[in-house]
């Protein structure tokens, strides 16, 4: 019997049963091997974009992929509210930049720290875009939460930028930090991550789209995750860099976290679990806890350990 022979390639689309799969040589599009989805996996989508995948080539030219290779990491959210399975959003990521917006539509900080505590829990390194920038000179009030909320997560030690993908604001430094590398941009639907991603690289022409008018909310305009490999210019050097594209997420609901150890993925708050009186605090109701007495002494954020309270919630409802 003859072995069949296999090629190595980046999934960098996945639409359906079919992966599209990048080679040094071109583009394959993949099935899945039908055993492999046999193994008792809990994921929706045992392939995601950003595998590293092995496939045998087939008479008619597709693919057959026999083998997805070992992840470094992966970002994985519920695939519904009550589901017991989940969807990888991405693998292999280099950077998380969580897209969001104060106004039309608003980004609530639970959804950015939800992103941001998988991002911690997966070893993934993130930071924060505020796009449409070029709004808030309309809106004093929204210059001002956004300048607050720029402050708290810088302080934490998050990374901020504030963008336009209108206007170009902040486009050059934004690319300055993500060139040749694997970056995941993901937010809401109508923040503006397809318009930003033409802003980083022109010749994309993602379609975009415009909030609806009864809810002020994004329509979906991507509906499908999907890779980019662009040249983006760190300096005066060209390097290939990854896009991925994503489609907008109402809800982030999280997996695959213990309550006991979800105040680890809270930097300000792993910084003070060393104080806590009880190893397994869980810093709601325990006496003598260093997170809550930090919380009352202005140290850490109690919008952000609200947050953190209602992912416990979540977690310990499952």
């Amino acid at each position: 019997m003859q072995l069949e022979k296999m090629e190595e390639g980046l999934v960098i689309r996945t639409t359906g049963s079919w992966y599209k799969v990048l080679t040094d040589s071109g583009s394959v599009d993949c099935r899945l091997r039908g055993n492999y989805r046999l193994r008792g996996n809990k994921q929706t989508n045992p392939v995601a974009v950003g595998d590293r995948v092995q496939f045998a080539l087939q008479d008619d030219g597709t693919g057959l992929i026999h083998e997805v290779c070992d992840r470094r990491n992966y970002i994985v959210r519920r695939s519904t509210k009550l589901s017991k399975q989940t969807h990888v959003i991405a693998a292999n990521i280099d950077l998380l930049c969580v897209v969001a917006t104060l106004g039309l539509p608003r980004t609530s900080t639970g959804f950015i720290d939800r992103l941001l505590v998988t991002a911690e829990a997966y070893h993934i390194p993130a930071c924060i875009i505020f796009n449409k920038c070029d709004l808030l000179a309309l809106d004093p009030d929204l210059r001002a939460a956004q300048d607050e909320l720029s402050g708290l997560y810088r302080s934490i030690g998050y990374p901020v930028l504030e963008v336009s993908a209108l206007d170009g604001t902040g486009i050059t430094e934004l690319k300055d930090m993500i060139a040749g590398r694997t970056v995941l941009f993901s937010g809401h639907s109508g923040v503006g991550k397809s318009a930003l991603l033409n802003a980083l690289s022109p010749g994309l022409e993602l379609r975009t789209g415009e909030l609806s008018d009864w809810s002020l909310k994004g329509r979906h305009t991507t509906t499908f995750a999907e890779i980019f490999p662009v040249p983006i210019a760190a300096g005066q050097t060209p390097l290939t860099t990854y896009l991925i594209d994503t489609p907008g997420i109402k809800e982030f609901g999280m997996v695959d976290f213990t309550a006991q150890e979800l105040s680890h993925f809270f930097p300000e708050m792993r910084a003070a679990l060393g104080g806590c009186h009880f190893a397994n605090c869980t810093h709601r109701h325990e006496p003598q806890c260093a997170v809550r007495q930090a919380v009352e002494d202005g140290e850490i954020s109690a919008e952000r350990y609200q947050n953190y309270l209602n992912i416990l919630d979540d977690l310990s409802g499952e």
